[in-house]
């Protein structure tokens, strides 16, 4: 493997590097890890580097040491609750992962609220469409409007494990989605505002007339644009966002 990148810390890559290859079985358990000369040659990266990087796996509880003799991987690894580092979320790559999963999840609960969604249902997401809008014209943020109507949809699913794990996800990534794509979309606000709004009414028509098609495609156009700007831009550069 070729040397580390410096889109994060050297050590947090090397952390990523290792456990990802304990999970996958490349190291077994209770496998020796490489000394530490086999990782700085490996890896590119300093002896202290890869000092820091062991006693994250320790703290994590992937690894243990034995003193003068090396790290092991440990024989049980304890399973880790889903959790999403929040502080990645700073790098375009990691949020247009984790939207990659949203998008997957959220498909789906368009197309289970298209076939489920009762009037009730349909009155909370068209309020908060109504709302979407009252703000983009009084040049007042949507997001709170946005984060309801998205909620509002996994809500209709009749399934509470949608909206568990919307609740989790969006607030996580709608307002750094939504700030990046709109700097990338070289629109002004207002313009993508309304057109993301646009998109919304789509999605909204299809679960109110229960086409459960419709409604899967309506989303996969929404989220699909704003992950493929983000993945365009990804590709062309090697910056944080700002």
């Amino acid at each position: 493997m070729s040397g580390l990148g410096k889109r994060e810390t050297l050590t947090g890559q090397l952390v990523k590097a290792v456990a990802d290859r304990i999970m996958s079985g490349h190291y077994k358990r209770g496998e020796r890890l490489p000394t530490e000369q086999d990782m700085i040659g490996e890896f590119n990266v300093s002896r202290t580097v890869v000092r820091e990087a062991i006693a994250n796996l320790k703290a994590k509880g992937l690894v243990h040491t034995q003193q003068g003799i090396g790290a092991f991987v440990l024989k049980e690894i304890p399973a880790a609750p889903f959790r999403i580092e929040e502080d990645n979320l700073e790098l375009v790559e990691e949020i247009i992962g984790v939207m990659e999963l949203r998008i997957s999840i959220e498909l789906e609960a368009a197309a289970l609220a298209a076939l489920r969604r009762d009037d009730s249902d349909l009155d909370r997401i068209k309020t908060a469409l109504d709302l979407m809008n009252e703000a983009i014209e009084r040049d007042e943020s949507s997001i709170h409007a946005d984060l309801e109507f998205h909620r509002a949809i996994a809500s209709a699913t009749k399934n509470r494990h949608f909206l568990s794990m919307f609740n989790y996800l969006g607030e996580l990534l709608i307002p750094r989605t939504r700030l990046q794509t709109h700097r990338l979309n070289g629109l002004p606000q207002r313009e993508y505002l309304e057109r993301v709004n646009r998109e919304h009414d789509q999605i909204y028509q299809s679960i109110k007339a229960q086409d459960v098609e419709g409604a899967r495609a309506a989303m996969r156009l929404h989220l699909g644009s704003s992950r493929d700007r983000l993945r365009s831009n990804a590709s062309h550069s090697d910056k944080k966002p700002q």
